[in-house]
C-alpha cells in the first residue's frame, strides 16, 4: 500500500459518464483505483477514455481512502476551466501520446 503521484499535467478519465458530467455541468468528479495524489488547485489537461485531450480543468479536491469493501480508491473533484478548441486538442493529444500514453521508448 502506498500513494502514487499523478503526472501534474494529465487527468485521464476512465468513464465516459464522469467526463460527460464534467463537460455538461462544469463540475464533476472521477474515481480512480489505488491511492493517488492529485494536487488541489492545479490546472491540468483532461483526457477522454480514448486518450484525446478535451479540456482544461482545475482540481478542487482529492480524497484517497480505503472504502468499506477494502479497496484503495481516490476521488478527484474538479471544475471545468474551458474546453479545448480543435487545434489545441490535436496538439495536446499528440504530445500526451508521445510523453505518457504511447509505447515506451528504448534508449
Amino acid at each position: 500500500m502506498g500513494f502514487q503521484t499523478e503526472f501534474n499535467s494529465v487527468c485521464k478519465f476512465k468513464s465516459e459518464q464522469e467526463l460527460y458530467e464534467l463537460l455538461e455541468y462544469g463540475r464533476g468528479k472521477m474515481v480512480k483505483s489505488g491511492l493517488r495524489v492529485f494536487p488541489t488547485g492545479q490546472k491540468v489537461i483532461a483526457y477522454s477514455v480514448d486518450n484525446v485531450a478535451v479540456a482544461i480543468v482545475q482540481i478542487v479536491g482529492c480524497i484517497a481512502e480505503i472504502n468499506f469493501q477494502g479497496d484503495e480508491v481516490t476521488e478527484v473533484e474538479m471544475i471545468l476551466i474551458r474546453k479545448l478548441n480543435e487545434e489545441e486538442a490535436k496538439i495536446q493529444t499528440a504530445l500526451a501520446d508521445e510523453m505518457f500514453f504511447g509505447a515506451q521508448q528504448q534508449s
